[in-house]
This record gives structure tokens, sequence and C-alpha cells, in this order.
């Protein structure tokens, strides 16, 4: 028989006996339901629904940019309305303006939509829903998240309006070029509201990391050990681990920045001139500010991408009708790429002229952290190997999430190695690798939760057919936007150049870059189909049924539409881990978590029978044995 664990809940579920009151003591008028809520349900929508905008608005400029790089001769009088004065006599697109382009598509994309529209989407939706609680530990902590995060969209939304424009040091704001207001128009009020709306943008991570933290410890049902909950739960604690520690990084770092900028230190800056003047500054280093960004940056990858892996490894396994492969080891590698990611962020820096030996002390960690991403990969292929596959559009999008994230992760061995990286540093290969990695990735993850989920979000069906044309153009939009960046940027094409048209080198790439726009207006133009799907279907799509998926996790044993609080009456205790599909001997291909062994003797395994006469979840202070097989 396998070891037993022994958990004693005794304190833990008394919020469970007061479910009913929680109902009534929430209801309220529309302001309270739906504005100002504190159900995670609704407050997880309002992520949703903001970061669809921001997508919506980051992908947009992205095409305007592209416009200009692959139509260099194009006059684009046609944008004036919308662009005014950032549209030059001569048709052509402004040079600063170019600039805040890619520094707002860049902030907004890694941010806004893959930050708080995804972690705070799904995180917000699925923990309680997943473990068995009523809400987030703290409801009050969870609206003030969102509407820290809100304030920071309308700031940053404002900063687009700026006679002076929005910020243009790129989404990395080095210094010295946003540290001197004086330096370009983009360095002016458009750095300063972008550093505001970010100092609250950290705040309302660092509300909802402490929640969600908080929640997944103390708010588990009856029998919901660490090692039976889903892999989503583990992937939003660990993200939420992550944002705690490196987000007050950046808050200094910007803080910092702010004082440069408006007090006259010199944390980031020294001997500067303008115009042949020198200025005040001394004894600063604009590296320093690297440091502490990157010491961000690079966590911040596994932020908005290990949110996505764990939605995919509930939709793959889900949807293969297997057990997931390697429960404990996805746990692992999960864990295993929170620390190292700490540890890494120097290899965004390998041209700064630091010392070489620091340098490859950074590219053997960078390298290894490809053995945890290779687990993964691997896990999610052998969970694939002959399942009995439903091409659901959430499974297609969470196999292009596998495939993205093999083929980008691939070029990031090239660019850890630090005598590489010194060659393709600042081409387009880069661009090309973390499109791909991370923000190609962590977008197909969110679509797939949002497709996999919305029957729970929005008691309603999405249109299946709509979900895979709008799955396939997207798929191959994307890879035909990033993969030829790759041979353009070995080549040596420069990254945020405004225009290559004057550089005999680049000349034979218009093609490529050609296509490379074309192809992304395309993607652009597809999300319309999601767009339509979506809010077509909150209203008119057909009703869902309570378990579309035949899943095996808590959510699905909710009401179709659940109130606030969830369950009514008690909620279910968790007797198994969350992935027993197609168990021999069973009469279906799934048995969810709250079925007690006692009811599936013909597909128990030896030692689940053993734990048959230990089952009990009445009562205070009950005693859930569970077996450590999984």
């Amino acid at each position: 028989m396998a070891t037993t664990d022994i958990h004693i809940h005794q304190n833990v579920h008394q919020h469970d006996d007061h479910g009913h009151e929680h109902d009534e003591h929430h209801e309220g008028n529309f302001w309270t339901t739906y504005i100002f809520s504190q159900d995670h349900k609704i407050i997880a929508k309002q992520f949703l629904i903001t970061g669809i905008f921001w997508a919506l608005l980051g992908g947009t400029l992205s095409v305007i940019f592209r416009l200009q790089l692959g139509f260099p001769d194009m006059n684009l009088d046609w944008l004036k309305p919308v662009l005014g004065e950032w549209i030059t006599a001569e048709g052509k697109l402004d040079p600063e303006f170019y600039l805040a382009l890619v520094t707002m598509h860049g902030t907004i994309m890694v941010f806004f939509v893959l930050t708080a529209g995804l972690s705070g989407t799904f995180s917000n939706f699925l923990i309680p829903l997943q473990i068995g609680a009523r809400d987030m530990a703290s409801g009050f902590m969870n609206m003030l998240s969102y509407w820290f995060f809100f304030l920071s969209s309308v700031l940053m939304f404002i900063s687009l309006f700026l006679e002076t424009g929005p910020a243009a040091g790129g989404w990395t704001i080095y210094p010295p070029l946003s540290a001197l207001p004086q330096a370009i128009k983009g360095s002016g009020m458009g750095m300063t509201l972008w550093l505001v709306a970010m100092a609250f943008f950290i705040v309302s991570s660092l509300l909802g990391s402490i929640n969600y933290i908080t929640t997944v410890i103390n708010m588990r049902t009856r029998g919901m050990s660490f090692t039976r909950m889903p892999l989503t739960i583990w992937a939003f604690f660990f993200t939420a681990i992550i944002g705690i520690l490196s987000f007050p990084v950046l808050f200094a770092a910007a803080l910092l920045l702010i004082f440069d900028r408006s007090f006259g230190t010199s944390f980031y800056l020294s001997d500067i001139y303008i115009g042949g003047e020198a200025l005040a500054h001394d004894g600063g280093s604009p590296v320093l500010f690297q440091h502490l960004f990157w010491f961000l940056g690079h966590p911040e990858v596994y932020i908005v991408l290990l949110p996505a892996l764990g939605l995919s490894s509930e939709i793959i396994a889900t949807n293969s009708r297997k057990p997931i492969f390697g429960y404990k080891a996805m746990i692992g590698s999960m864990l295993f790429i929170a620390i190292l990611s700490f540890i890494v962020w120097a290899h965004h820096m390998f041209v700064t002229g630091m010392n070489p030996f620091l340098g490859s002390i950074f590219m053997l960690l960078t390298l290894i952290i490809a053995v945890p991403s290779a687990v993964k990969i691997f896990n999610y292929v052998t969970t694939l190997w002959k399942g009995n596959i439903v091409f659901t559009p959430a499974m297609l999008f969470s196999i292009g999430l596998v495939s993205f994230f093999l083929t980008g992760g691939i070029t990031g061995i090239f660019l850890g190695n630090s005598a590489i990286d010194i060659q393709l540093h600042d081409t387009y290969f880069v661009v090309a690798h973390f499109h791909l990695v991370m923000g190609s990735a962590s977008f197909f993850g969110m679509l797939a939760g949002i497709y996999h989920w919305f029957p729970k979000m929005f008691g309603r069906m999405m249109n299946e057919t709509l979900g895979q044309v709008h799955f396939w153009l997207t798929f191959v939009g994307v890879y035909l936007v990033f993969f030829p960046m790759h041979y353009i940027g070995i080549a040596g094409f420069p990254r945020r150049y405004y225009s290559w048209t004057n550089f005999e080198t680049f000349s034979g790439f218009t093609d490529l870059n050609m296509l490379v726009s074309i192809a992304a207006i395309g993607t652009l133009i597809a999300q319309f189909i999601f767009l339509f799907n979506f809010f077509y279907s909150i209203w008119r799509g057909r009703l869902a049924p309570l378990n579309p998926w035949n899943s095996t996790t808590l959510e699905w044993t909710t009401p179709r539409n659940p109130g606030h609080g969830n369950w009514v009456g008690e909620i279910p205790s968790v007797y198994r881990w969350p992935y027993d599909y197609s168990k021999p001997g069973a009469k279906e291909d799934f048995i969810p978590q709250h079925i007690p062994y006692s009811e599936t003797p013909e597909s128990n395994l030896p030692h689940e029978n053993e734990l048959i006469k230990l089952e009990t979840s009445n009562g205070e202070g009950a005693i859930i044995v569970e077996g450590n097989k999984h």
C-alpha cells in the first residue's frame, strides 16, 4: 500500500458553514453586483474584458508600425484622421511616434494583456472554483486589485492622446532616454504617465498575488491536499510567488527614475551632454537600471507563461481523455522554473560590458532553465500520445501553445549563448524568439482558457466552428509573422529601426518585410472572428451543459451560473487527484474529484480500496487520509 498522509482540516473550512449567509449578505444593486463587485467571478470577467480591449489596441498599434516597415514608400495620409500630426506632411509616420508605437505595443501586450488579462482573469476565476472555496480570502482586496489596474489603464490610455505623444523609450524604458524629459518628445509627459501607470499596475499585481497565495494555502475544501490540486492552481500559485518577489524591484527602479527625472538625482545618469551643454548629473549608471529592470523582466516571462502552461495542462489532459503524464514532474518543473527565473536576468545584458566570467555563469544558468521547460514539453507530448483526442478550439490553441513553446524555446538556446548573442543582440532574431516563446504561446494559452471555461463564465457555449477557423488563421498567421524574422535577424537586420531603405545591405529583405506586415494585418483581422464569437455567445450562444467537457475538477460541480458563494449548500469534499480519465474498469472515461472511492469499486487500485474505510467528510475536524499514489 502506498504511503499515506493525514491532513487534519479543523478551522480552514469554517467559511463553508456560512455559505447561505454569504450569498444573502452580498445581494446588492447593479453597482455592487457588477461594477464594484467582490465576487471573484465578476472581477475575473472585468479583468478579461479590459484585457481584450488592450489586446485589440496593442495589436492595432503593431499593425500601424508594421505598415511603415513593410511598405516604407506607402502614403499614410489616410491615417491622418486617427493619428493627426503624427503623420508628416509627406504622408509618412513620424519617426518619434514610430518609437512610441513600439514602446506602447510592448508595454500593453506584456503587462496589460498577458499579465493582468491572463493571470488576473484565470487566477481570479479558477482558484476558488477548483480548490473548493466560496471566494477569495479577501474580496475587498480583490476588488481593489482590479480598480488599481483600471486606473493604471486609464492613465496609460490618456498618454496616447498627449500632444507630445506617449512614452517613447522602448518598453524597457532604458535611461538616459527615459530619464531626461528634454531628450525627445516621448520622454516628456508621456513617460511620466507611463511611470505612474506602472506604479498603480504593480500595486494591483501585488494585491492580487497576496490574495491568490493566501486563498490557495488557507481556503482549500476538505480533502483538497496540495497533491490533489489541479496543475492550473499550481501554476497560479507559483506565478503569484514570482510576482510578489519581482514586481517590487521594478517599482523601486521606476521610483529612482522619477527622482532622476524630477528631483535632480543621478542614480542612472552621468556625464550627459545635450546640445553640447553638460548636465549636472554625475556618478550614476544606466546599467544599474538594466539590472533592476531585468530582475523583474525575466521572471515576468514566466509570470505570463506559467498560467498559460497551467491552463493548457488541464485542457490537454481533459481533451486527450488521459491522465496528465508526470503530475509531480510537472509541479517540480514549474518550481524549478520559478527558482531559476530569478538568477538568469543578466543574459539580457551580455553586451553591456559585463565581466566575461560573470557572463558565462549567467549563460550556464540560462541553458539549464531549458531542462524544466523540456520536461513540460515531453509531458505534454506523452499525454497526447495515443490519447482519444477531442479537437475542441481550446485543445487546438493548447497544442498551438506547445508548438510555439518548442520552436521559440529552441531559438532561446542560441540567444542564451553569450558569444552568439553578441551577434544576434538587438536584431529581429530576438524579436522572433520572445514573440514566439512568450508572447504567442501565452496568448494562445489565454485563448485556450477562454474557449474552455467560457461555459462556466457565462453559462453558454461559444461556436466551435468559428473557434476552429479562428485557430487556424491565427496559428498560420503567427508563424508567417515571426518565422521570417529569424532569417532577417541572423542577417543582422536591426530591431526598432524606423527606416532601413537607406541601407543597401538590407535591400534584399523588402519582400520578407512585406510578407511579415501582410501576415500581421491578416492575423489582426482574424481576431475579429473571436470578438464576434465571444460577445455574440455571451447573450445568444446555446445554453451550456453543467459539465460540457466531461471534466473531473470541482468547478463543474457548481450550478450553470453560480452565485456569490459558488455552491448551493455544502462544498463538495475531494477524494482523489484531478486527472482520473479513462481509468481501467470505470463505467465512464472520467471520475470527478468529489466521487468517493467507495462509489467506484470496479476501478479502484489496491491502495484506493484500503482508503475506503478511512473516508469521512462530515463534521468539523474531519480527518482526510490521502494516498500519495499520484
